[in-house]
């Protein structure tokens, strides 16, 4: 459950545009909003609720927080920790759909695997038209250095 740059060291996700994947300034680490890819590719689209199950974007919003992880490591000086403090995750979703928090509990998920339940963020789970690639989620993250 350690969360130190040395033992897990990662790379960021490669940006889609004109922007950087994070940011440290000071003591906090803001990631870019991260989609679920993989190798720069989209592992699943579309919209929850009709065309993904909560489970598949359960999934989606895993894979979208490792991404931000990778980001945020990415930014720490060796030998840092951090700790996750606020998580906005975006779904999107079909009309009427409301069970954002049950596809955002996806991203929380991973948190509590590998940074332990006492690292869990402050969360807004948040439901939109449409994002960018078709991407189901997308997760932004702020943490502290430790």
């Amino acid at each position: 459950m350690s969360n130190d740059t040395e033992s897990e060291a990662s790379s960021a996700p490669a940006p889609q545009g004109r922007y950087v994947a994070a940011v440290l300034a000071g003591g906090t680490v803001r990631t870019a909003g991260m989609t679920p890819r993989r190798n720069g590719t989209l592992t699943v689209t579309g919209r929850v609720g009709t065309d993904l199950t909560v489970a598949e974007a359960r999934t989606a919003a895993a894979l979208a927080l490792r991404n931000a992880l990778s980001a945020v490591r990415s930014v720490l000086p060796s030998g840092s920790s951090f700790r996750p403090v606020e998580m906005v995750v975006y779904v999107a979703a079909a009309d009427g759909f409301t069970a954002l928090s049950a596809v955002a509990d996806g991203a929380s998920d991973v948190i509590a695997e590998e940074l332990g339940p006492e690292n869990l963020p402050a969360r807004s789970a948040i439901g939109v038209y449409t994002l960018p690639g078709g991407a189901p989620v997308e997760i932004s993250l702020t943490a502290t250095v430790r």
